[in-house]
């Protein structure tokens, strides 16, 4: 079987997450600075990149950080800098908003340079090297937030390290289960709807995610012999003893939930394929949402 789009770009994410890191290095203060108030936005994949960059920045002390899907953006808001992610620089909410939001400070991450959000943003940062050919982001959405996380001082080469790793973790045993749930806390919560999302687009399958506290506040419900509880980093003190008298199967793996969610893409496509689908190209999805 001739291998999917997806699935050699996602094996060169620690490639693309060494070039971020360089890059980061000589981009001074185009990237947020300590102190500023920032909002992230995006749309889909980039909405949850957004989300986890913006836990991991506050954590790290460099201020108020504040993430929207992009059509939720509160315009009268005053922020000192306004993040916008869009692999295409096409998505018609983040065009908009971008022109919408005028003279303010804005900043774009965008694998496409010469972009309609390009050309609205105050500043752009390109990524072209991270593009994809696939409809399912992958490479693109880990490496922008490497980029970001670097901008916040954190380890990226022993990131792409941990994501090697992740290449080499076997996921064809878990491919017979029937549904799965991610977990996350703090920058990982963002990360587990991520992952959710991408087990859904690249091959239709019934895929939730919820903070890992809250977990237990309704959704273990629905955990039974044959499904997945997955977490992305550690998992609260006792929640996989609980998942474990429900007769769920949990997983968690010994990787920053970034690198972890590596393991996630993999997984999706090995569950796309055992299904007969397309990875590459999934059902009513496009490679953006252009609105009339």
């Amino acid at each position: 079987m001739t291998a999917s789009f997806v699935a050699e770009e996602l094996a060169s994410q620690p490639a693309c997450w060494r070039e971020a890191s360089r890059r980061a290095a000589g981009l001074g203060t185009v990237l947020p600075e300590r102190g500023q108030r920032v909002a992230v936005v995006g749309c889909g994949t980039s909405w949850f990149v957004a989300m986890s960059y913006a836990v991991a920045r506050e954590q790290a002390g460099h201020g108020v950080t504040d993430a929207f899907a992009g059509s939720e953006y509160p315009i009268d808001r005053e922020y000192d800098l306004v993040v916008a992610i869009s692999r295409s620089g096409t998505t018609t909410e983040i065009v908009d908003l971008l022109g919408a939001l005028g003279d303010r400070r804005t900043l774009l991450l965008t694998a496409v340079e010469d972009s309609p959000a390009a050309a609205a943003a105050g500043a752009t940062i390109g990524l072209p090297f991270a593009d994809e050919r696939s409809v399912v982001q992958t490479r693109f959405a880990t490496t922008a937030l490497a980029l970001l996380r670097a901008g916040l001082g954190h380890d990226v080469e022993a990131l792409a390290e941990q994501a090697q790793r992740a290449l080499e973790i076997p996921v064809t045993e878990l491919v017979g289960h029937t549904q799965v749930t991610f977990l996350g806390r703090g920058p990982a919560v963002g990360l587990a709807q991520e992952a959710a999302l991408k087990t859904r687009e690249a091959a239709q399958f019934w895929a939730e995610a919820y903070p890992a506290m809250d977990y237990r506040h309704g959704p273990i419900a629905i955990a039974e012999p044959g499904r997945l509880v997955w977490s992305l980093g550690p998992a609260p003190a006792g929640l996989p003893d609980d998942v474990a008298t429900t007769g769920a199967t949990f997983v968690s793996h010994d990787l920053d939930p970034m690198a972890g969610l590596v393991v996630v893409h993999r997984f999706a496509v090995a569950l796309a394929e055992s299904r007969g689908l397309d990875p590459d190209r999934p059902r009513s999805l496009t490679r953006s949402v252009i609105l009339a």
